[in-house]
């Protein structure tokens, strides 16, 4: 946890003068006044640089993002320090392209509400710095937002979403179980207890060397993984579910991901890209090795001919894992009266549920439970601006975290989400009816 004076010492904040300058480019006026409510959103919790406008009734006046995905798949993954840079040249770009499409000076803005939990540090250190300086210059409220937050209260953007409801936040950071009570009042029934189903799908593809395959070269790792899979068999592989004896709500990813890699080693062996890969590595050290003749066709790189197999059943086993667990917490929450009994509102939202075959997988189970599912578009799962700025309209209505000091505020790259009530899902030991996962 970093205090602001300490994120500050890390990040060069944007100079008071090139703060002024920005403003002046959109006419700034200090002295006018507005009726509308409208919030800035800014979001640089990992690595999408983004920001957007919006007002009280939920109209988006518009929007901007610079998206890092080309960058990482080159590198195999986030690189924070490289994420940070990125950060730095385009946030200035992003909210001038954001405020001139929404067509709104700086001056009509009602407050500012920005990421600060969790994330990458060094990205949430660039969002709040930029943030917190033109907080200062045009004398408005800062909102703080938790990630998570927005993510789940962006379907009340969307639909009329009334409290309580369920929401499944699955990503590639996160995956969490959560009952939503209020703007800011959530109950975590379970989180994964190792790392997130997007960054599990994330590292198979790049086992899968996905990046060489033609159809999914510019695809992030959990979208070549969903491409591939529709043209593999998801039973080619027996792979089981994790934790099918634990009686809760939590989640793992780790075990299934090395069970893949298992099969992946294998399917090299008997198809010789393992050897082939071994023989570069030996050459490039400076040795030579002759390379049999049954594998001289196989070229480096090449993809293996069960990788959409592979594929298909890693994405079954996994949206079967999230189906089971959603599934008894929403009969946790109607045993205990959490929920209501009929037309109880699941919301999936985060990366990953924009997965249309998970999606389908968690349709079976509010299917089972009378239940209504609800999901953001794809584009509003993954990060953005939108989700940020209306999470700060709905603080804004509450009067709930609205700073008009900010002195002493911090960004948290670890925060739970809620009251932690996992403990107490696990001890009621709720067995789960089996579903036919006819997807």
């Amino acid at each position: 946890m970093l205090t602001l004076h300490k994120a500050a010492a890390a990040l060069p904040k944007p100079s008071r003068s090139r703060m002024c300058e920005f403003l002046r480019s959109f006419g700034f006026d200090p002295g006018k006044l507005f009726l509308h409510k409208l919030i800035l959103g800014i979001e640089t919790s990992c690595d999408d640089t983004a920001a957007a406008v919006v007002d009280d009734s939920g109209k988006v006046w518009g929007e901007a993002i610079h998206s890092q995905t080309e960058v990482h798949l080159k590198t195999g993954g986030i690189v924070p320090p490289v994420a940070q840079q990125l950060h730095r040249e385009n946030i200035q770009r992003i909210v001038k392209e954001a405020l001139s499409t929404s067509k709104i000076s700086p001056s009509e803005l009602s407050a500012i509400a920005t990421t600060v939990k969790p994330g990458l540090a060094l990205s949430l250190g660039v969002g709040l710095s930029f943030s917190l300086r033109l907080v200062d210059q045009l004398k408005i409220p800062f909102i703080p937002i938790h990630h998570m937050e927005a993510h789940a209260l962006t379907i009340r953007l969307l639909n009329k979403v009334e409290f309580p409801f369920l929401v499944l936040l699955i990503s590639g950071g996160h995956c969490l179980l959560a009952l939503v009570r209020g703007v800011s009042d959530f109950l975590l029934l379970g989180k994964s207890l190792d790392v997130a189903p997007g960054d599990m799908l994330d590292k198979v593809a790049r086992r899968l060397s996905l990046i060489k395959h033609p159809e999914c070269s510019t695809m992030s790792g959990g979208k070549a993984i969903e491409h591939l899979a529709k043209q593999g068999n998801k039973l080619h592989f027996d792979i089981k579910p994790p934790m099918q004896r634990a009686k809760n709500c939590d989640f793992s990813f780790t075990g299934l991901q090395h069970v893949t890699d298992r099969i992946i080693t294998q399917k090299e062996k008997e198809e010789g890209i393992f050897l082939i890969n071994r023989v570069d590595k030996i050459h490039n050290a400076g040795l030579c090795l002759k390379i049999p003749a049954r594998f001289a066709g196989i070229q480096k790189g090449q993809i293996l001919s069960s990788a959409a197999h592979i594929a298909a059943a890693v994405q079954h086993t996994t949206a079967c894992h999230i189906a089971k667990r959603t599934h008894r917490a929403i009969l946790f929450c109607k045993q205990r009266d959490l929920l209501p009994q009929s037309n109880a509102v699941l919301v999936a939202s985060g990366g990953v549920a924009s997965n249309f075959y998970i999606r389908k997988a968690l349709e079976i189970v509010t299917n089972a439970t009378q239940c209504t599912l609800l999901c953001p578009p794809p584009r509003l799962c993954t990060d953005n601006g939108i989700m940020i700025a209306w999470n700060g309209i709905e603080r804004l209505r509450a009067g709930v975290g609205v700073l008009y000091n900010t002195e002493g505020i911090r960004y948290e790259p670890k925060c739970p989400l809620g009251v932690d009530i996992s403990e107490e899902v696990g001890e009621a030991a709720i067995k789960v009816p089996r579903l036919k996962m006819e997807i």
